[in-house]
């Protein structure tokens, strides 16, 4: 895979450092010749340019990448260069920083990002995750703001302990893709019974999030089913994943 990554700071140089550890392609582009002398990055290949300018992107011949990373320490540059990378060299697959969490609405299609990694976001999601226990913790952000990847640690004293995950009627648009048990990972199926401390882990719609939130709480009285019109048992509305199957200005 080639890889285009625009910033070659400490996070451009990190990303582009285990990205050439799994074979990828890299090319990195950063205004500063002195960060390629200073990278100790073997193999990557260097351009010297501007990247917000169409000839400097040119010359790297983005149009060739499956992946443009815009990782600099600027908003704005990234933003520029995730919608040039998208509408001008039709790029696959673009990832944008943010830096401040408050341009964060901006990373989105409409700019060109189909990523968007906001770091200060995503380290307090990993702090609340690793302390806060029955309460639904957002991970990611997916598909430029429409689902999320959450997590629900399960407390020793919930109502859906003893449940199987097929009797549970989850709300729609959330998937239970994961359980984390004793430090080893679980495909769910129908049949797994949900224990205390078994970290859940959903791929969801953000609108969904709070009906999730809601059917875990300890306030829950959720059934596992209800009777249809003919009085026979509904199918749980959840989708389990199985094995094979404020701000209208710019902060800067």
């Amino acid at each position: 895979m080639k890889v285009v990554i625009v910033g070659a700071g400490s996070v451009g140089s990190s990303i582009a450092r285990e990205l050439l550890a799994h074979k990828h392609e890299i090319l990195l582009i950063d205004l500063k010749p002195e960060v390629i002398g200073r990278s100790g990055l073997r193999g990557a290949h260097w351009l010297v340019g501007d990247a917000c300018e169409l000839s400097t992107l040119q010359g790297a011949k983005v149009e060739e990448a499956d992946v443009v990373v815009s990782a600099t320490g600027d908003d704005k540059v990234n933003l520029v260069v995730s919608l040039l990378a998208k509408t001008e060299f039709a790029v696959g697959r673009t990832v944008g920083r943010v830096n401040n969490p408050k341009n964060d609405w901006m990373f989105n299609d409409s700019w060109g990002v189909d990523v968007a990694v906001n770091t200060p976001q995503l380290m307090t999601a990993l702090v609340e995750e690793a302390v806060e226990i029955g309460d639904l913790v957002r991970l990611l952000t997916l598909q430029t703001g429409v689902s999320s990847l959450v997590e629900f640690t399960v407390p020793h004293d919930s109502h859906v302990i003893g449940r199987t995950v097929g009797d549970i009627r989850w709300p729609e648009d959330a998937t239970l893709v994961a359980i984390l048990r004793d430090h080893a990972p679980i495909t769910p199926s129908r049949d797994d019974v949900i224990d205390g401390g078994d970290e859940l882990f959903f791929v969801t719609t953000i609108a969904a999030e709070d009906d999730l939130r809601a059917l875990l709480s300890p306030e829950a009285a959720e059934s596992p089913g209800t009777a249809g019109a003919d009085g026979a048992p509904q199918p749980a509305g959840a989708r389990v994943a199985q094995q094979g199957q404020e701000d209208d200005g710019f902060d800067g």
